[in-house]
């Protein structure tokens, strides 16, 4: 197979993994996961979400997390921005990267966010315009990419439709999640081979969530495809609460693992991840769903 030499992981357990837990995860716990994944060699953490309190309970310390945490130069801290309000605290608080986010599914939309993906971009105008006018890196998500808890399955061409519209819409990086964990590579590869029609493969990320055991297969068919990004979340943090019955990000450790025995660069310590994974699971009281760091683990 012809991989690409080197990838870049973008680790979104402090925010996509951590807003999913139930009980509230002491700030100081936070900021001491985001700074030990900062020590690992990863480039890019997405660390919090500019959301209300009431919308996030769980996410209601995000200035006093990304004002706190230890900044390492060699890595890109971002944030999910919902709303204009929320983008004009990330700026406050020195925020350079940015998320915003939507869906493929119109019912899925109307479920997490109460509007249709037309309206939900619309929103994106004053955020993206902020944005923009402070040099910050804009993402945008699309949500249920590979298949919706509502709609079913998801065709690439209506994948495509949004990917066009959020980067008119000045999107820098477009991330496709298969949310509820859901896909099969055969269709990973049409959605990537859908979006490669719009954009490079250097603006595409990839965010695999683990529900039927599919990621890893998934992540191999990206790279087939040469997709070099890709969220993941330390320890197989996360879930989706608009979807019963689906699991956590795919795991950051079970990542390198694969990536590691490719042969493909990440520049990143597994052994640390797998540390701060370790940290984060005794801490709030949940088991650790990276295969891979269990059976490391184990054989210490």
């Amino acid at each position: 197979m012809n991989f690409p030499q080197h990838v870049t992981i973008i680790e979104v357990g402090p925010r996509d993994g951590l807003q999913n837990e139930a009980a509230f995860v002491a700030t100081d716990t936070k900021i001491d996961l985001i700074n030990r994944l900062s020590e690992t060699g990863l480039q890019r953490i997405e660390v919090t979400s500019f959301v209300s309190a009431k919308s996030i309970p769980q996410l209601a310390d995000n200035e006093i997390v990304f004002n706190r945490i230890t900044k390492n130069e060699s890595v890109d801290y971002s944030a999910l921005v919902p709303n204009e309000q929320g983008m004009i605290k990330a700026l406050e608080a020195g925020v350079k990267n940015i998320a915003v986010f939507t869906a493929a599914s119109e019912t899925f939309n109307q479920r997490n966010i109460n509007c249709s993906i037309a309206d939900s971009i619309a929103r994106f105008a004053p955020v993206i315009k902020i944005a923009k006018d402070n040099d910050i890196h804009i993402r945008a998500y699309i949500s249920c990419v590979l298949g919706c808890p509502y709609e079913g399955e998801i065709k690439p061409a209506k994948v495509a439709e949004v990917t066009q519209q959020l980067l008119d819409s000045g999107a820098d990086e477009v991330c496709l999640g298969d949310t509820i964990g859901v896909g099969t590579p055969r269709q990973t590869k049409a959605a990537i081979d859908a979006i490669l029609k719009l954009l490079p493969a250097s603006q595409l990320a990839m965010h695999f969530h683990d529900t039927y055991g599919q990621a890893i297969a998934n992540i191999v068919a990206s790279l087939e495809c040469g997709i070099t990004r890709f969220d993941s979340a330390v320890a197989g943090l996360g879930g989706c609460p608009y979807a019963r019955g689906a699991t956590g990000n795919v795991a950051t450790e079970d990542v390198l693992y694969l990536m590691h025995g490719l042969g493909i660069e990440t520049g990143v310590d597994i052994y640390k991840v797998v540390a701060a994974g370790d940290m984060i699971c005794k801490a709030i009281g949940r088991k650790n769903q990276s295969k891979t760091a269990n059976a490391l683990l184990a054989n210490q």
